[in-house]
């Protein structure tokens, strides 16, 4: 309102000015045309020219608006929100995703250095210096203690510290080259881990909303890098749990077998007692949680021929297996439960027998690998069933057989083998697998299981 007050202010005076002059001070009076003409050209001028010479020229005139503070805080702002759209552009390319250590603390300090305009960048853990890129490295050493006293309070008291001189910088050095800073913390929920520190060697502080966010960032893929290092712990652990929770029954019967054949069938009891050995040596030094479907098939051979030489006829056998799915890689000691569940739960209470199955098909336009293992034994109990598909556990790790690597047995056990296999799969392939346990009307039970192609 007051910049139109003046705008009309000064096109008053132009044409009392250009009245003034064409008609009372000039004898004789200009004409009509030529007075209106020239306050016409004049009020034209001034309206045009109204933004520069009444309220200043645009652009670098504006930012002086509000002062120097105004400037810097727009400065710093605008600095900040390149740096984090910098940042957010690098995504998992992010050097600390893989953890704080000091690879990749350097790395990612030579990656934000351009980032944050800082003269040095330090990333430092909770005693020592990590990475150190810029003027005071010679001091500021990797592997180091951390020189700077700001640097410590910012861990200890979990927030940032901002320091304007030298004096506040407290670095042991009393030569230093830095002379501002501002240090955050890096924190992995509420713990503190680490801190990062952007450097000046002039008495201007680094923008402290841009560090912090920066800060932040780089504590999210803390937490990320942390929690992968979880769930591998996790899944390594249920792998070791699955190794041990090989049946007992299992080996006690079948060392029973070897004994009894010792006497009257000698070479048959040793070519079971060396694939006895086979068996364990596979279960217990197989390293990874992958392995090609062909060593997996040929683990689960072996048991059904350890399984065969106790059952006798009772225990019949059928494999139906695409040969493209031999080089495929599946989870380790993850069929091989399976098929101990349909022999042991499925043929072994049924007085005649049966038969297992094992069929395994690869599907190259899904990338996906299907196996199915299936029985025509006694089948599945509803309730039981019912409980497994909901993915409930009862009776886990009780002292009957249902206690080892089997967990779909009849006895209403959910058992640990099934949930220590599902558990890996979620850990390993997140929602992008599909186990699932049925009943035919013929009898007998079928678990499908599809794992995506690595």
């Amino acid at each position: 309102m007051r910049g139109s007050v003046i705008l009309a202010g000064a096109v008053l005076a132009i044409w009392t000015l250009v009245y003034l002059v064409t008609q009372v001070l000039v004898d004789p009076p200009l004409a009509i045309l030529p007075t209106i003409g020239a306050g016409t050209v004049l009020t034209v001028a001034v309206v045009l020219g109204y933004p520069s010479a009444l309220r200043g020229p645009r652009g670098r005139g504006g930012a002086r608006v509000g002062g120097r503070a105004v400037r810097r805080e727009e400065r710093d702002r605008l600095e900040a929100a390149r740096g984090v759209r910098d940042l957010a552009a690098a995504g998992r390319s992010v050097p600390l995703r893989s953890g704080l250590t000091p690879e990749a603390a350097r790395r990612t300090a030579e990656l934000l250095q351009p980032m944050l305009s800082g003269d040095a960048i330090a990333i430092t853990d909770r005693q020592d210096i990590l990475a150190f890129v810029g003027p005071g490295a010679d001091h500021h050493r990797v592997g180091g203690e951390m020189q700077t006293r700001a640097a410590v309070r910012a861990i200890e008291k979990g927030r940032t510290v901002v320091v304007q001189d030298r004096a506040g910088l407290g670095c042991k050095v009393p030569d230093c080259a830095l002379q501002s800073a501002v240090i955050a913390p890096l924190a992995i929920g509420s713990r503190v881990v680490g801190s990062l520190g952007v450097f000046q060697a002039r008495m201007e502080i680094p923008p402290k909303q841009l560090v912090e966010d920066m800060a932040t960032m780089l504590s999210l893929h803390l937490e990320l890098a942390e929690m992968d290092r979880e769930r591998r712990l996790a899944t390594h652990a249920r792998l070791d749990a699955l190794r041990a929770q090989i049946n007992p029954h299992f080996l006690f019967n079948i060392l029973n077998t070897i004994a009894s054949k010792a006497r009257t069938r000698p070479d048959e009891a040793r070519e079971l007692l060396l694939r006895l050995s086979e068996f364990f040596r596979y279960a217990v030094r197989q390293e990874g949680h992958f392995a090609e479907f062909a060593q997996e098939y040929y683990f689960v051979r072996t048991y059904l021929s350890l399984e065969q030489a106790r059952f006798g006829e009772r225990l019949q056998v059928r494999y139906d297996i695409d040969p493209q799915v031999l080089t495929s890689r599946v989870p380790v000691l993850t069929i091989q439960p399976l098929v101990e569940n349909a022999v042991k739960h499925g043929i072994a209470d049924k007085k005649e027998g049966g038969t297992v199955r094992l069929r395994a098909r690869v599907d190259p336009l899904t990338r996906t690998t299907s196996i199915r293992v299936s029985d025509d034994g006694v089948g599945m109990d509803p309730a039981v069933l019912a409980r497994l598909m909901r993915g409930q556990d009862e009776g886990a790790g009780g002292d009957d057989e249902d206690g080892a690597l089997s967990g779909l047995g009849s006895s209403g056990h959910a058992g640990v083998g099934l949930r220590n296999i599902t558990e890996r799969l979620e850990t390993l392939f997140g929602d992008r697998y599909d186990l699932s346990i049925s009943t035919p009307r013929g009898g007998g039970t079928v678990v499908d299981l599809r794992v995506p192609m690595t």
